[in-house]
């Protein structure tokens, strides 16, 4: 099981598709082994062998995606979207995860000629970045835990440099949920401190029409 779900993820990731050999070159095992894992993961509809021979996501993943915490990105998108286009950079939806910080949705804008990106589903620890203290913001306080978290959790946002990515501004703020509902975050990165600056109120209006929605 562990293998296909590694064969999944690799394919999942990869826009363009794979070849049953680079299926088997990525995660490490023959190919003859790689073409029964992708034979398995086809007849449920999680993957789909094209005609130039390259394996690429099918339908049934996104069934299975709608299911996430109540179909979480897809309510989201349309919203992320204009904030992206509004804002004219990148934003994301992230939920803590025990105690990594994942991506549910990331969004770049359309209209601009740069774009700084990360791909949805990459993971990092809950403490660092402006996502992760913004979610650890939305939790109980904890023993030890950063002055910038507790500052966060009294003012309702947060801005970090540096702390995932290199000379990266990162400007979060929670989304409010109910229980059972895992710790949920708005996150906008850019270069220029002083387009996450001019993103605040727009960030705090965002995260507080999802929660509407989401609740």
């Amino acid at each position: 099981m562990a293998r296909g779900l590694t064969a999944l993820q690799v394919v999942a990731t990869t826009p363009g598709g794979l070849t049953a050999q680079q299926v088997a070159e990525r995660i490490g095992v023959h190919r003859t082994i790689a073409y029964r894992l992708l034979t398995t993961l086809a007849q449920h509809r999680l993957v789909a062998k094209a005609g130039d021979g390259r394996y690429r996501p099918a339908a049934g993943l996104a069934v299975l995606g709608a299911s996430f915490d109540n179909n979480l990105r897809q309510l989201c998108l349309p919203r992320l979207r204009a904030l992206a286009d509004e804002l004219s950079t990148t934003v994301s939806l992230l939920v803590a995860e025990g105690d990594q910080q994942v991506a549910v949705a990331v969004i770049v804008p359309t209209q601009v000629s740069y774009q700084l990106s990360f791909h949805e589903g990459s993971r990092h620890p809950l403490d660092r970045g402006a996502a992760g203290i913004a979610l650890l913001a939305s939790m109980p306080p904890r023993p030890g835990e950063r002055d910038l978290v507790t500052l966060t959790r009294e003012r309702g946002w947060v801005i970090t440099h540096g702390e995932i990515e290199p000379n990266t501004f990162g400007l979060a703020v929670s989304v409010p949920r109910l229980p059972p509902a895992p710790p949920t975050c708005l996150n906008l990165i850019s270069h220029r401190e002083d387009v996450v600056a001019r993103g605040r109120d727009a960030l705090i209006r965002a995260a507080d029409e999802l929660s509407a929605i989401l609740n």
